[in-house]
């Protein structure tokens, strides 16, 4: 028994150099350490590298990203600005080109909102529907469409005289008015160089009058203590500024200018009328009656729509409309800046106009 136990415990010391577990020798009795070790740091160096490459290959990535983004936006912005130059350079839309294959026609051009240079109801765009309309092989009738409180007394003046004119040039053909919402002041100016003048019972017609409005601030720059300081090589030059005492002869003198105005106004209303209207003591006042007050007083000749006229006054229900509308990038600009016109009127003090 006693040799049994001493070979174990000798079978036991020399099988455990073998295993190498412990110690690091194998089973030549060489150190592994070392290997392990320099083995252990490969595994480890890589890794830090690795994820160094993953973060600039992910940047790269992303401002691949960005840069195809950008090239989008550039390309759209390239697109929106090609879109506007191309409608910049295409001219106003009108309805002549429709009526190319269509019959007989009433022709219509609008007269709609305020009258006045640069705007929808410029005299320019008007007088271009309306030569159009009469030019056009195709139509038995010309129709103002108007909607419109008024506005500048030149640009209405030009668009009556220009109805006058082409009357004349054109005996065949008879100009209507159809006054909708509302037909006053410089607009009822155009109206009356039509041939007749029809209107809703509700309508607003008239106001044959001149008006120029303002403010003066004079006592309250008194109160608060402010001294207005302007310089003139004229004497007249600040007439009507609203920061200086009012001028009795400026005054008179700016009254005289209205009354003038005023004057050209009922006489282009007479010639169109004639003696179909009936001259009482306010109906070149300024007042304003509605279109079923308008008709005996002889501002209209009758009551009815435009689709009204068309079809039962002048006997052609197909309305072709020749009016011109302003394209994209002019509306553009209207909306974002003030019209040269505009701000001289404004820096003159008061805004003369028919409303």
């Amino acid at each position: 028994m006693e040799d049994n136990s001493s070979n174990d415990s000798q079978s036991e010391s020399q099988s455990a150099p073998r295993q190498g577990g412990n110690t690091g020798r194998d089973g030549r009795g060489r150190d592994n350490r070392r290997g392990g070790n320099r083995g252990n740091h490969r595994r480890s160096g890589p890794s830090k590298e690795w994820k160094l490459v993953e973060q600039l290959a992910l940047q790269s990535l992303e401002e691949q990203k960005k840069a195809r983004r950008w090239g989008v936006f550039f390309k759209l912005a390239m697109l929106a600005y090609v879109i506007v130059i191309f409608a910049a350079f295409q001219p106003s839309v009108g309805g002549k080109d429709r009526v190319l294959s269509t019959d007989s026609h009433t022709a219509m051009v609008d007269v709609q909102g305020i009258i006045m240079a640069g705007k929808e109801a410029s005299a320019d765009s008007i007088v271009m529907g309306l030569r159009d309309a009469f030019e056009a092989e195709k139509s038995v009738a010309v129709l103002l469409r108007i909607n419109s409180p008024g506005g500048s007394p030149v640009q209405s003046n030009m668009v009556y005289n220009e109805i006058m004119r082409l009357k004349k040039e054109y005996p065949e053909k008879k100009v209507y008015a159809a006054i909708t919402d509302v037909g006053a002041s410089g607009a009822y100016f155009i109206a009356a160089a039509a041939d007749e003048i029809y209107a809703d019972p509700a309508s607003i017609v008239g106001s044959i009058g001149v008006i120029s409005d303002g403010f003066g601030f004079t006592e309250v720059m008194e109160k608060i203590g402010v001294e207005r300081r302007v310089y003139t090589s004229g004497a007249n030059k600040a007439m009507l500024d609203p920061f200086s005492p009012l001028d009795d002869s400026q005054k008179a003198h700016f009254g005289t200018l209205l009354g003038n105005v005023h004057e050209q106004f009922i006489g282009a209303v007479k010639k169109g009328r004639g003696d179909r209207i009936k001259e009482t003591d306010t109906i070149f006042s300024g007042l304003m009656w509605s279109g079923e007050q308008a008709l005996p007083l002889g501002l209209i000749d009758g009551l009815g729509s435009p689709g009204y006229v068309a079809r039962e006054v002048v006997g052609n229900e197909e309305i072709v409309d020749y009016t011109k509308r302003p394209n994209a990038l002019q509306s553009l600009v209207d909306r974002i800046g003030v019209k040269i016109g505009s701000s001289i009127a404004e820096s003159f003090g008061a805004n003369l106009a028919l409303k």
